[in-house]
């Protein structure tokens, strides 16, 4: 995987059962790998001071004379914020939610691009995604890698993020 931030060039994922490719922006959150299609990224910075109650898994930042909802998935997931251990050593990942507003995720290293065969994008169960905490994921992806390990790569549903 290539690193967002250096602007390398992204990786090329072979697989002679699919000929098209989906860019997926991918990034950690605790143990899990998550990941949104490029198309739905408007762009990655650096994290700025978040407000809110602490409380909630959804705070605001002030970016570019504009108020943006930040969401920390790691509280949302694992009930422990990663804006109070990382201060200001995180980046947003900027998107925007189903009705338009700008949206950031908050991660703590720097999100990667990989190419990635739309053969290889699966959808999630519904019934999985009612019982557990990753409802807010829609479509897995399983990339083999060397040592018969694999990378498994939760992609994220924004209509149920926030």
């Amino acid at each position: 995987m290539n690193n967002l931030v250096t602007n390398s060039p992204t990786t090329k994922i072979s697989n002679s059962s699919s000929t098209s490719l989906i860019k997926l922006l991918v990034f950690e959150v605790g143990k899990l790998t998550l990941a949104l299609p490029i198309l739905q990224v408007k762009k990655v910075v650096r994290q700025h001071a978040v407000h809110g109650s602490g409380l909630s898994h959804v705070n605001l930042a002030h970016l570019e004379e504009q108020e943006v909802a930040v969401v920390d998935l790691h509280q949302k997931l694992f009930k422990v914020s990663q804006t109070e251990v990382f201060p200001h050593k995180g980046y947003f990942i900027i998107t925007k939610n189903i009705t338009g507003e700008p949206l950031g995720i908050f991660v703590v290293h720097p999100p990667s691009i990989i190419d990635v065969p739309s053969g290889q994008i699966r959808l999630i169960p519904d019934s999985y995604r009612r019982a557990d905490t990753l409802e807010i994921a829609s479509h897995v992806v399983v990339i083999p890698e060397e040592n018969a390990k694999s990378l498994t790569i939760f992609m994220l549903d924004l209509e149920r993020l926030v």
